[in-house]
């Protein structure tokens, strides 16, 4: 088992839902996490809460995955404050839910530009600092990343698009000693799409569980890598 403790990581859209139960998790096993968010309130503010749990520390950084300059900026202000980048999660996201004809043009590009295009100008903007850690990139892709539903044309591209560019990124960057891996969740109660969670959502999938999922993963002696991971509620609801 690999020792994380005082390893770093960036999280984009990390102040809620999956991102913040990944932050939890590794700042709970004494990493140091910076998270993002498009606003530097929310991003201070579950910062605050993150630096209650324990061992890791957490900062907020206001940053737009759209937005390559951003992206760099915000790892540039992670390298200042700790010198190292070891893990880099991909995980800020939308979802546009519309039948193709009711879906607009600004609908279309927001899920694409944030999704996918995120995806890259993450991993873009922190590769160099990952290769000198010969650090870790994981993507939170989705079960919509393979299984598509009416309704869902934008969303589908956007995670059909995250899968195959994770996985082609895998292979481009193994030879620099990074490991890639795509995490594929089902149903997660989180506020995703504005949803509320509340008790209905005991049967999903928690974010804490894909926190320990992460935790996992980094722990793992860098000699096994697993590519791809779909993940399902063990029951349907």
């Amino acid at each position: 088992m690999q020792n994380i403790e005082n390893k770093t990581a960036f999280i984009t859209g990390g102040t809620k839902g999956i991102g913040y139960g990944i932050a939890a998790a590794l700042v709970a096993q004494g990493m140091n996490v910076a998270i993002t968010s498009r606003s530097q309130e929310s991003a201070d503010k579950a910062a605050e809460e993150l630096n209650k749990i324990g061992k890791g520390k957490a900062i907020g950084l206001e940053a737009d995955v759209r937005d390559y300059s951003s992206q760099e900026n915000a790892i540039n202000k992670l390298l200042d404050k700790w010198g190292k980048l070891d893990l880099l999660v991909a995980n800020a996201g939308i979802g546009h839910f519309a039948n193709i004809e009711e879906l607009t043009l600004a609908q279309w590009h927001e899920t694409i530009d944030t999704n996918l295009t995120g995806v890259f100008y993450s991993i873009k903007a922190g590769l160099k600092a990952l290769k000198d850690s010969k650090g870790y990139f994981i993507s939170i892709s989705s079960l919509a990343g393979t299984n598509f539903f009416a309704g869902g044309s934008a969303y589908n591209a956007s995670k059909f698009g995250v899968t195959g560019f994770s996985q082609a990124a895998m292979l481009d960057l193994r030879q620099h000693g990074i490991r890639v891996t795509t995490i594929m969740p089902g149903s997660v109660a989180t506020h995703f799409n504005d949803h509320e969670p509340s008790e209905k959502d005991a049967w999903k999938i928690q974010s804490e569980d894909l926190g320990q999922m992460v935790v996992d993963l980094m722990q793992m002696h860098p000699r096994t890598l697993p590519s791809k991971i779909e993940v399902r509620p063990s029951m349907p609801g």
